[in-house]
């Protein structure tokens, strides 16, 4: 089979999916090629009409993370649970969806500062679709509790609804062990560091470019640890294509191709 693999959203020309899922084919030995596609919200129909014609499986990004849902036959537990997907799969005639996402930034997290989540105080700034992912995978890996702060209080109360452990207060100044910011590059006001965050702090923007944003030099400044988004991208992609395929697939591989 030579595989028709491509990354959809919209915008979507910076996107580094195609260099990752060209790798991971040859590191599963397998053949086919990945392109762009882009795509805006309101013609998710349109791609539901080229899963199986013109592409096999596909990566999902903003804005279409919860609108893909609907083309979804069948969700993994993450998709089912966050309603957002950010992998496409089409498998006899039929298609199924994932979110990568979340577990792709925990192994991230761990591979770049050795570091787990379990009992931390996290931020996440944003409640969109990456966001949503991110925060049911903290609350997995047992983070002590976790503020989501984002302008719409809707969204962020949809979110925070879910989980126990997890609320929308962005009063609260306690000390902050980890933040996250999600918010995309055009929609952000980087005037100053969250209450909370501190030296002790690890600042990590899941945005790529610029590769230092305004916010992580911010954070940065501020004695921060830092980190931006190559990793998560990469290996939630390992995570993505080893769903795909059902063979091993490498984060660490992965990023050294994009970094």
């Amino acid at each position: 089979m030579i595989w028709r693999l491509g990354v959809t959203g919209y915008p979507i020309e910076h996107s580094l999916s195609p260099r990752l899922h060209e790798a991971g084919l040859r590191l599963a030995g397998l053949e086919g090629s990945s392109q762009r596609l882009a795509i805006v919200e309101d013609e998710i129909d349109r791609l539901g009409g080229l899963l199986g014609t013109s592409f096999d499986a596909l990566s999902v990004t903003m804005p279409l993370k919860s609108a893909a849902v609907k083309l979804c036959t069948d969700l993994d537990e993450v998709a089912a649970r966050t309603g957002v997907v950010n992998s496409l799969l089409v498998r006899d005639g039929e298609v199924h969806g994932a979110c990568t996402d979340g577990r792709g930034f925990i192994a991230a997290l761990r591979a770049t500062f050795g570091t787990d989540v379990e009992g931390m105080h996290v931020v996440v700034l944003g409640a969109g679709g990456a966001a949503s992912g991110i925060v049911d995978a903290l609350v997995e890996a047992k983070a002590g509790s976790v503020s989501v702060r984002a302008r719409n209080r809707a969204k962020v109360d949809a979110l925070t609804s879910e989980y126990s452990t997890v609320d929308g207060d962005g009063s609260q100044s306690r000390p902050v062990e980890l933040i996250v910011n999600t918010i995309p590059v055009a929609g952000r006001v980087d005037a100053a560091v969250t209450p909370g965050v501190s030296a002790d702090t690890i600042a990590v923007d899941i945005s790529y470019e610029p590769r230092v944003s305004t916010w992580r030099a911010l954070h940065e400044r501020a004695g921060c640890r830092s980190a931006n988004g190559l990793g998560m991208l990469a290996y939630q992609a390992a995570l993505q294509m080893q769903w795909w395929w059902a063979v091993p697939m490498d984060g660490a591989k992965l990023l050294e191709v994009i970094q």
